[in-house]
């Protein structure tokens, strides 16, 4: 059984085919620049790469695109679009629905119910998700959403302290998301330690990031809230903050609601602590270079962590494993060493120097003297999403 998993974004388009048999990638590849005159479309096959640059409109025809590059030509590795069983999606959110679902109108509806909440997020999807089922209706379309890892949190850790009618009536709840990233890391690490009790610490750093506490494989507690715009601040999102500020500043820059909150979601995290970038590598060259607006950012975002990760620790009653992954977690040594600097009466020491060595692989990098072992695990989302889609296919065998 071969899947397709896509990673959309709002003009770009990324996949990768997977052989379910022996969960192999036979392919990887990403169209970019959607919607320009042309678009860069590579792909990845046996380690070798093929580009070319084409006018791609819309994400149905990145995906007729990429279903090209992988049934004609040197780039092939199909021998027709019938051998895909399904296109699988890494969905975020939708009103009163989570799990592994097919995709229809009516979970589409669902999805458009939360755009507000999820303005970054939910939009680009249902587009591309609406023109792909019309324009290859032969081809099942499976969202599996990010909320789904995250559904045995305890109400304890669910619950806002709100009116109980807006949680009972609007769902108004802590959801939790980064779930297929998590789920891999609950996975993985079990089978490394060959544990299955296990209390883990997952950290998920990147442009968008969240911590998770997992008891013996189940999520419960996680730093996302109803919207991915909570918990920690990301590249270019806020995280959590005072909601009795919003009207403050409406009054103070003159803005409606909608334009603070699109500043909240676009302009802010990072961004807008900093004044460099989004991306924490221009942020922390920066502040290496004397940027104090950007060492600010860097200490905050680190302080975030920190304090997410003491009331995991708390809610574990301490950790086994403690696990680094993400574009940051994975590959950025000094922020690894920042966010866990001074625990040893907590039982969490590293090593310096295997933290150091250790980029954009899988490996331990705690001492020998620490109680909770310390790793760095590359996520695979996009395995996950595949697992699930083939799970979805036999469920309806």
């Amino acid at each position: 059984m071969k899947i397709l998993v896509a990673n959309i974004g709002s003009t770009s388009f990324k996949y990768s085919l997977f052989d379910m048999l022996s969960e192999g990638v036979l392919a990887r590849g990403r169209v970019e620049r959607i919607g320009e005159e042309l678009s860069p479309c590579m792909v990845e096959v046996g380690g070798v790469k093929y580009s070319r640059e084409v006018c791609v409109p819309d994400h149905a025809v990145a995906v007729r695109q990429c279903l090209d590059q992988l049934t004609f030509g040197e780039s092939s590795v199909l021998s027709s679009v019938s051998e895909i069983a399904a296109i699988g999606f890494k969905a975020v959110h939708a009103a009163g629905v989570s799990g592994v679902q097919f995709v229809d109108m009516k979970l589409l509806d669902a999805m458009e119910e939360f755009n507000n909440l999820l303005p970054a997020h939910n939009p680009p999807y249902i587009k591309s998700m609406r023109n792909i089922a019309e324009r290859l209706p032969d081809i099942p379309l499976i969202a599996a959403f990010e909320t789904d890892f995250h559904k045995t949190i305890p109400p304890r850790n669910r619950y806002y302290g709100v009116p109980f009618e807006w949680a009972d009536e609007y769902d108004v709840i802590r959801y939790g998301f980064h779930g297929a990233s998590h789920r891999y890391i609950s996975t993985r690490i079990s089978q490394i330690l060959n544990r299955q009790n296990l209390k883990v610490i997952s950290m998920h750093l990147g442009g968008s990031s969240s911590l998770c506490a997992i008891n013996s494989g189940k999520s419960v507690a996680a730093s996302m809230g109803t919207s991915p715009q909570t918990g920690l601040f990301h590249g270019n999102r806020c995280g959590d903050f005072d909601p009795f500020v919003v009207p403050y500043l409406m009054r103070k820059l003159s803005k409606s609601q909608e334009e603070i909150l699109e500043i909240l979601a676009t302009k802010s995290g990072l961004l807008g602590l900093s004044g460099v970038g989004a991306d924490l590598r221009d942020v922390m060259n920066a502040a290496n270079a004397g940027n104090e607006r950007a060492k600010l950012a860097v200490e905050v975002l680190v302080g975030y962590i920190r304090l997410y990760l003491g009331g995991y620790l708390v809610e574990l009653g301490g950790a086994d494993v403690l696990v680094f992954t993400g574009g940051i977690g994975e590959n950025n040594a000094a922020v690894r060493e920042m966010i866990v600097a001074n625990l040893s009466a907590l039982g969490i020491v590293i090593d310096a120097e295997k933290n150091k060595q250790t980029i954009a692989k899988e490996a331990p990098i705690h001492t020998q003297n620490s109680i909770a072992q310390v790793w760095v695990v590359p996520t695979n989302e996009e395995i996950i999403v595949a697992r699930q889609c083939v799970e979805k296919l036999e469920e309806k065998k």
